[in-house]
């Protein structure tokens, strides 16, 4: 009985940890970059800030809400909030660690939690489950910048949790990635969709 159910608590474990790997986006890498324009000069460092999901290598010019700007397809004037996206700039790339807290390792919802207690000076439930329990719903076509948006990579229940941002792109901790802008309608993210809405707390 008791060696039933640790081979029982055990492939729980697996299937929890397996479903947590699933979700994978991009973050900020270092490459070289070598524009036709530099024939003879040597190959020039620059940040490139990737999308895993549409805005693959946009090159960061270090006008913070410019980058940002392009890389949600919107213009810098509609980043009206910009504690915001100074919020996401300084957390982008913090790699996942479930259960984590800090920049060295976090996982979706407490950023999540992180980001709204900083920005809007709201308290959110600890899990993406229970943050999910507490929105008003929206329809996607009504999202608006600080809503929730919602996904189940393991199953039935809620298991991830990011912020919508603008233009479908939302901000997340992917679990391979890190901390990261994806977008809504990449089909890996939409296909495990499942909610969105303005926390009510």
């Amino acid at each position: 009985m008791v060696t039933r159910n640790i081979r029982v608590s055990y492939i729980f474990y697996i299937a929890v940890l397996s479903a947590l790997l699933l979700s994978s986006c991009a973050t900020k890498r270092k490459v070289l970059v070598n524009p036709a324009s530099n024939k003879g000069r040597p190959l020039e460092k620059k940040t490139v800030l990737t999308d895993a999901s549409d805005a693959r290598d946009i090159v960061l010019t270090g006008a913070k809400y410019d980058d940002y700007a392009r890389l949600l397809g919107v213009a810098t004037k509609e980043l009206n909030n910009k504690s915001l996206y100074n919020f996401i700039d300084s957390w982008m790339g913090s790699p996942h660690r479930l259960g984590g807290s800090h920049k060295s390792g976090i996982d979706c919802s407490r950023f999540v939690g992180i980001l709204y207690e900083s920005v809007y000076g709201k308290d959110l439930p600890r899990t993406s489950r229970d943050m999910g329990d507490r929105v008003k719903r929206k329809y996607e076509k009504g999202l608006k910048e600080g809503d929730l948006v919602f996904f189940s990579f393991g199953g039935k229940n809620i298991d991830h949790v990011g912020v919508y941002l603008q233009n479908n792109k939302f901000v997340h901790v992917s679990t391979k990635r890190g901390v990261i802008i994806s977008n809504l309608r990449d089909s890996w993210y939409y296909k495990y969709f499942v909610r969105a809405g303005t926390p009510t707390i």
